[in-house]
């Protein structure tokens, strides 16, 4: 079984994203679910060879997190984008929020002073279903710090590739136009508590 790439070129003329940054971040992701392909390969071949007990099977076991995740955070990040912004669209996410925050903007404010932080990594919302609390979290790299059996809804990519083209260092600048195209019942679609 192997991965094939999706096809995101819908975002393209998104406000606030130019098309040169897009196919930048389409052609990443790109690597990754070729990457991804690739490391699988290599690890059947190896297991197939008797050589599972070798350094070099249990470091393509770890980089098969890095490229895998880094698919897939990819992924859920185009899919809940290239919507209007409005989180009127996600009625039962917005009294889920409102019920654990106060507000869809005491939320955001979470949500953004996360994104904010200094480094590179992703931010996500996670829903947990055991509890059914939203947590808005810092990833720092694709493969590390996600909590675990939690659901992500809403993802960020704050990695410099996502808006340096854009934006140079004005990070927020990218983060308040990535709240303006968020397809907000996509990420209503993702709840599963």
């Amino acid at each position: 079984m192997s991965y094939t790439a999706k096809d995101y070129s819908s975002l393209l003329g998104m406000q606030g994203f130019s098309d040169t940054l897009l196919q930048n971040h389409f052609t990443l992701y790109q690597g990754y679910v070729a990457n991804t392909n690739k490391v699988m390969g290599l690890l059947a071949d190896m297991l197939q060879a008797g050589k599972e007990g070798t350094p070099e099977f249990a470091e393509l076991k770890r980089r098969l997190g890095w490229e895998f995740n880094g698919m897939r955070l990819h992924e859920l990040y185009f899919e809940n984008l290239g919507g209007d912004g409005d989180p009127a669209q996600a009625p039962q996410l917005v009294k889920k929020v409102e019920a654990q925050f106060g507000s869809v903007d005491a939320c955001a404010k979470d949500f953004v002073a996360t994104a904010a932080m200094r480094g590179i990594g992703w931010v996500v919302c996670y829903e947990d279903p055991a509890s059914g609390l939203l947590l808005n979290q810092w990833i720092n790299e694709h493969d590390v710090g996600h909590p675990a059996g939690c659901n992500p809804i809403l993802i960020l990519d704050v990695f410099e590739h996502a808006f340096m083209i854009d934006y140079g260092l004005k990070k927020m600048d990218y983060v308040n136009n990535y709240f303006k195209n968020i397809k907000w019942e996509v990420v209503e679609k993702r709840l599963v508590a």
